[in-house]
């Protein structure tokens, strides 16, 4: 039986597992919401991958983590820092990547690449819940009564996209009620929020000096959302890149990262 090897990346919001085999196929992939107990979060999403693949725990090779809650899985026999699992699974994805934007349930982050795949430079905003899944999430159940899978399709039928003046998720959701009061069409609200996020990326990648060099690849949540393309395209004046299953990639990184520690092992015995 072939050698499989798990990457589980147990972030603030979700927690997402992936097993590979020795050519690095992607034979499972499984996401849940993130529990309390972090290294429950871990085993079920484990569990859940394996069991859709008919194998078991005893049948893993190498098991790695990555994300807010690495070192806290205690099947995990190395954590890695996020940063470099986001930029070798979406490398693995997207060859040719050169920007990440990873926009994540707490936190947001760009991520510059280096000729090889890797990631040369990064800067992360975690201070503050502005502009991340936790903003989208909040703003668009409470005020705007749609879900996240809503809010792309929402956002794409705006024709005048309303001004978010603050950063602040709580000033944000007052200028919403206000905008709301005014009559202003979900759609424009929907779009607006997303252009504010765009906006506050491209500042804080300014500010670190980021180039924003093409190909450009969004990652995160905000990636399963359609709108999230345009509201980026229009701020940095470039193309940007959607790819399937955005949630993925640290998990991803993490098993790959893995299966070369396996793999050198192993050569090092021969």
């Amino acid at each position: 039986m072939t050698n499989l090897y798990a990457g589980v990346d147990i972030g603030s919001t979700t927690t997402k597992a992936v097993l590979l085999d020795d050519e690095g196929n992607i034979i499972g992939f499984t996401i849940a919401d993130t529990l309390f107990d972090r290294n429950k979060s871990g085993e079920v999403v484990l569990g859940k991958a394996l069991e859709a693949i008919g194998r078991s725990f005893d049948d893993l090779t190498t098991i790695f983590s990555t994300g807010y809650g690495r070192r806290s899985f205690a099947c995990s026999q190395k954590s890695i820092p996020e940063v470099i699992c986001h930029a070798r699974g979406t490398a693995h994805l997207f060859p040719s990547v050169k920007t990440i934007i990873d926009v994540g349930g707490q936190d947001f982050k760009i991520i510059e690449m280096n000729s090889h795949g890797a990631a040369a430079k990064f800067e992360m905003n975690d201070k503050c819940a502005a502009g991340t899944g936790r903003f989208f999430e909040v703003l668009s159940k409470r005020l705007l009564n749609v879900t996240i899978e809503e809010l792309g399709p929402l956002a794409l039928a705006s024709e005048n996209p309303c001004h978010l003046s603050s950063t602040c998720t709580i000033f944000a959701e007052s200028e919403i009620v206000s905008y709301l009061s005014q009559g202003v069409s979900q759609s424009d609200i929907a779009m607006g929020m997303l252009i504010s996020v765009a906006k506050r990326v491209w500042a804080m990648g300014r500010q670190a000096r980021i180039a924003f060099d093409e190909p450009i690849v969004i990652s995160g949540g905000i990636g399963r959302n359609v709108a999230a393309k345009k509201a980026f395209e229009e701020r940095l004046g470039k193309k940007v890149h959607l790819i399937e299953n955005p949630q993925m990639q640290a998990a991803l990184g993490v098993a790959l990262i893995a299966r070369d520690a396996f793999s050198a092992a192993r050569e090092k015995v021969d």
